[in-house]
C-alpha cells in the first residue's frame, strides 16, 4: 500500500473553538478514502485544514512525504491536490466555459486532453458549455465543481458532501461519475449517504468530536451494524 497522504495528531482550531483535536489517517493511493461522522465531528474541516483553509495548529500533514502543513491554499493546489468544498464554490456570474479555464493552471494538450475526458464523463457540462453557472441545477453545479477541480494535475480529490441536496437518480450519476474518477485519481470522500460512501469507498475513517475513533476496510462497515449505530447513527 502506497500512502499519497498522511495526516498525524491534526489540531485545528477555528476562531477559539478548538474543532480538530486528535485526527490521524492515512490515504492510498490510487482508493477512495472515506471520512465519516456525525454532524459537526470535524470532517468538513479536516478537508479544509488539508488544503490549507483552516491551517493545523498543531500535528503534520504530508503528501507525497512532502510537508505541506504550512502552505498556503494555492501552494497545496499546485502540488497537485483538488477541492470540491460542500457549498461547491462556482461562480455562479461565470459560464460554465468560463468556470473551467478560471480553474485552468496551464492550456496546455494534458490540460486539453484532461478537459475532453471530464465532457464525456459530464455531458451536460458540455451542453449548456455558454450557459451561466447561476443557472444550472444543483445536480450539474456539483458536477461543474467536481470537473473544475479535476481540470489539473490532481493527484487528489477532496470532494465534500456531493449528495447533498440531490435527487436520488442525480444522486446515482454522481456515484457513476466518482467511480470513474477513481481510477484516475485518489479521492477523499465526505458523504453523509452511507448508501454512496459504502458502494464507493475502499476504507473509511470515523471522526467524533474531532478525533479519529475508527478506521478500516469499507467492507467491515457494510456488515457491522452496532459500529454504524454507535457512530453514525444508522443501522
Amino acid at each position: 500500500m502506497k500512502t499519497l497522504l498522511e495526516l498525524t495528531a491534526i489540531q485545528t482550531y477555528i476562531d477559539q473553538y478548538h474543532i480538530l483535536q486528535n485526527v490521524s489517517f492515512e490515504v492510498p493511493r490510487g482508493e477512495v478514502t472515506v471520512l465519516l461522522g456525525r454532524n459537526g465531528a470535524g470532517k468538513t474541516t479536516t478537508l479544509r485544514t488539508i488544503m490549507g483553509l483552516n491551517p493545523a495548529a498543531k500535528g503534520n500533514v504530508l503528501f507525497k512525504d512532502q510537508e505541506i502543513t504550512t502552505l498556503k491554499p494555492y501552494e497545496i493546489a499546485k502540488r497537485g491536490i483538488g477541492y470540491v468544498p460542500e457549498d461547491q464554490g462556482i461562480f455562479g456570474d461565470l459560464t460554465v466555459g468560463e468556470n473551467m479555464r478560471v480553474a485552468m493552471q496551464k492550456e496546455d494538450e494534458a490540460t486539453q486532453e484532461r478537459l475532453e475526458w471530464i465532457l464525456d464523463l459530464f455531458p451536460d457540462l458540455k451542453k449548456f458549455w455558454k450557459r451561466p453557472g447561476g443557472q444550472l441545477s444543483g445536480g450539474q453545479k456539483q458536477m461543474l465543481a467536481i470537473a473544475r477541480a479535476y481540470m489539473n494535475e490532481t493527484e487528489l480529490l477532496l470532494i465534500d458532501e456531493p449528495s447533498k441536496g440531490l435527487a436520488p437518480i442525480i444522486v446515482e450519476k454522481v456515484m457513476e461519475s466518482i467511480e470513474q474518477m477513481k481510477e484516475k485519481t485518489t479521492i477523499i470522500l465526505v458523504e453523509q449517504n452511507f448508501m454512496m460512501a459504502s458502494q464507493i469507498g475502499d476504507r473509511f475513517y470515523i471522526l467524533d468530536d474531532g478525533r479519529t475513533v475508527h478506521r478500516g476496510e469499507m467492507e467491515e462497515l457494510r456488515v457491522n451494524e452496532q459500529l454504524r449505530k454507535k457512530y453514525l447513527g444508522i443501522a
